[in-house]
């Protein structure tokens, strides 16, 4: 495996902590929970707290806050007040991009809600970017250039982007097919090879209807690919190759819905990549198919006047 599942998140750029601490709140519970939300809160104030000021307003115990500190990748509370007070200095910097937030209330006008959505999906693409295992996906990339089947797993909001995938890949010669209802998912799994490649993609990475094909595959020996936000969870385990996303969740949109432009970005990626693998067959494939859509346009008719 490429990339073994990590223990704790990765804290890439210190300007992108309070970004991933909102990407690992939803899946924290307990004390850690409460210490991220009071982080959030305001953390300006909270780079300024000391470990025992921090946790009593949190309401936890002082070990939280350090087991919270080492989640986001960090040694100590130390290094979590340092990370703090790098991103408030850049942010405060000359030239600085403001961060709006991921809040949208009810009295916020169009402009505001698009500059959230926009900024949120932004900084969660930069994220994925900057926590992505390159190796992991140019291994994954090298193994659909050449197998001889590429099933592709994904459901509920992530079946689009397995659709989107399925596409792509199609276009280049690559057999390849999306599946979105676990029963087909798991006869196609059944069927697969070491020359076959699965890929999985799932926000969480524990929805079972993706889980359980992905297992399979793994044990028919296929090359398995996981796309998933969470380095614990079920779906990085039984990967071979794996590829986290990110996702800044905002006011009215999860994170499985906010996760889609990064694990579209990835998808996107290892197109490329196969494209680059595989010149001459892409080149031949999308010459045979390249007249289809000019010969389905339709040219606009102009209005008579009334």
């Amino acid at each position: 495996m490429t990339s073994a599942p990590e223990t704790a998140a990765r804290v890439s750029d210190p300007a992108d902590l309070t970004d991933l601490i909102r990407t690992v709140t939803p899946r924290l519970t307990g004390a850690l929970r409460e210490v991220a939300e009071t982080v959030l809160e305001d953390p300006a104030e909270a780079a300024r707290l000391s470990a025992v000021a921090l946790a009593a307003r949190a309401g936890v115990s002082q070990a939280s806050v350090t087991r919270f500190a080492q989640s986001l990748g960090l040694a100590s509370h130390a290094e979590l007040r340092l990370a703090l007070a790098e991103q408030k200095g850049r942010s405060t910097a000359s030239g600085a991009v403001v961060d709006v937030g991921v809040h949208i209330r009810p009295d916020h006008s169009v402009q505001q809600v698009v500059e959230v959505v926009a900024n949120s999906d932004v900084r969660a693409i930069t994220q994925t970017v900057n926590q992505l295992d390159y190796e992991a996906l140019d291994l994954a990339s090298r193994a659909m250039a050449v197998a001889g089947r590429v099933d592709v797993y994904g459901i509920g909001s992530s079946a689009s982007v397995a659709y989107e995938l399925e596409t792509r890949l199609f276009r280049i010669g690559v057999r390849v097919r999306a599946w979105t209802e676990v029963h087909e998912a798991l006869t196609s799994a059944s069927l697969l090879t070491a020359d076959d490649v699965a890929i999985a993609i799932s926000h969480s990475g524990a929805t079972r209807e993706v889980v359980e094909p992905l297992r399979l595959a793994a044990d028919r020996g296929a090359v398995t690919v996981g796309l998933t936000g969470d380095p614990r969870s079920a779906v990085a385990a039984a990967s071979r190759h794996f590829l986290r996303t990110a996702a800044l969740e905002t006011s009215y949109r999860n994170g499985s819905l906010a996760a889609r432009h990064s694990q579209m970005m990835i998808a996107d990626s290892l197109y490329i990549r196969v494209v680059q693998l595989t010149p001459d067959r892409s080149a031949a494939s999308m010459a045979l198919t390249e007249h289809i859509s000019p010969s389905h346009s339709v040219t606009a008719r102009r209005s008579r006047p009334r």
